[in-house]
């Protein structure tokens, strides 16, 4: 008897070991050791930034896969998909993929206007005064999001907008103090 369990741990192992493995990692087949080097520890999908002002979005981990597109503006918010290794899979507000360094993200929120022209209120209510409006496509800096509103600030002007206004949070995810 001792014997057959031996044989059924040694076949039973690998399999244990894709349990163990990171989601993003058994998604991918990535359960190597260099698929899991440099791994953030943080929750996965996550949102963060774009630190640097120019960073290939890349077909696949690491600089031998082409550029499928070119960020060309810091501090817009970009979803973490997966990780691998240094590389960090990430969705823009247009919804596009691919791979980033991550030395190219910061953990600071940020919020991106999406759709339409959208008022910004004095308070987290309709009812509340407008304060200015912002065009699709505006990048703030998420200040606190509650319930369905968050507060960013863009070049020092701040206002509530509607979370379903924008991207860069998750549906009743709480952001900031």
């Amino acid at each position: 008897m001792k014997r057959l369990s031996s044989r059924f741990l040694l076949l039973l192992a690998p399999l244990l070991s894709l349990v163990a493995a990171p989601a993003h990692a058994q998604d991918q087949g990535m359960v190597s050791p260099e698929a899991l080097r440099n791994n953030s520890g943080l929750a996965v999908p996550r949102f963060a930034s774009l630190k640097a002002d120019r960073a290939n979005l890349r077909a696949g981990p690491g600089t031998d896969y082409p550029a499928r597109a070119t960020f060309v503006r810091a501090g817009i918010p970009l979803e973490v998909l997966k990780e691998w290794n240094v590389w960090r899979q990430v969705r823009d507000a247009e919804g596009e993929t691919g791979w980033v360094d991550r030395a190219m993200l910061s953990t600071e929120r940020s919020f991106q206007v999406t759709g339409a022209v959208r008022t910004l209120r004095a308070r987290p209510d309709l009812s509340a005064p407008a304060v200015w409006r912002a065009e699709p496509g505006v990048v703030g800096r998420i200040v606190t999001c509650a319930e369905a509103w968050c507060r960013i600030e863009v070049d020092g002007r701040s206002g509530w907008i509607l979370r379903e206004h924008g991207f860069g949070t998750y549906p009743g995810e709480a952001v900031g103090g």
